[in-house]
């Protein structure tokens, strides 16, 4: 048989219904609820949709949950202190999609986080829930959550952060990201199609035709 040269490509890449399942089990395993673990696993599929270290970053986390304890917060303040223990990422993101739709704060910090990768998948779904765009500062880390459509960030994310201090996260204003010296001006090239219409495009225009085919 004559070889043609060509090798088929192989695709090892898990997919996202995988990525789910797995994470959601694995939490389950860990000691989570079945609750919290499907937020979990959708979360992972999340970050791993945007190319981040969703799993690298759950991996390390559940391993960490057996050797040492996180500090759960459930009713979120706009300064939130724990002279114990790093919060956990999960409780804390529980929390703040539960409460975002109440939010009158524009600014929440919290002085200890770890894993804060684990947290972004939970503002970007909050960010679409109340309409506002959502940011996270850490580690001189900078990550800018719109709508849950997209993810922006000036790392990514090689670094494992395991443990992260003077976290802040910010509720953006929603503003126009042009001038209106440039949306005028547009807006003004836009009006060069507003032309009279003439009685042959009134003849051609949709419903507009003199013959019935029916």
């Amino acid at each position: 048989m004559m070889n043609s040269g060509f090798t088929k490509p192989k695709f090892n890449m898990r997919s996202l219904s995988e990525i789910d399942t797995v994470s959601k089990r694995a939490s389950r395993a860990a000691g989570f609820s079945w609750g919290i673990s499907e937020e979990i696993g959708k979360n992972i599929r999340l970050l791993e949709s945007y190319g981040l270290p969703g799993i690298k970053n759950l991996n390390s986390f559940l391993k960490d949950t057996q050797k040492q304890k996180f500090e759960n917060l459930k009713s979120l303040k706009e300064n939130n202190f724990s002279d114990r223990n790093y919060f956990c990422p999960i409780s804390f993101g529980t929390s703040f999609l539960d409460q975002s739709h109440s939010f009158k704060e524009k600014k929440i910090t919290l002085n200890k986080l770890a894993y804060p990768i684990l947290l972004i998948p939970f503002l970007s779904r909050s960010s679409e829930i109340i309409g506002k765009r959502i940011q996270i500062k850490f580690d001189k880390v900078n990550v800018n959550l719109n709508y849950n459509l997209n993810i922006y960030s000036n790392n990514n994310f090689d670094q494992t952060f395991k443990e992260t201090e003077d976290v802040q996260i910010n509720l953006l204003d929603n503003t126009d990201n042009f001038s209106d010296t440039d949306w005028k001006e547009l807006y003004q090239l836009s009006e060069d199609t507003f032309v009279e219409e003439s009685e042959s495009l009134k003849q051609s225009g949709a419903g507009a035709g003199l013959t019935d085919n029916d």
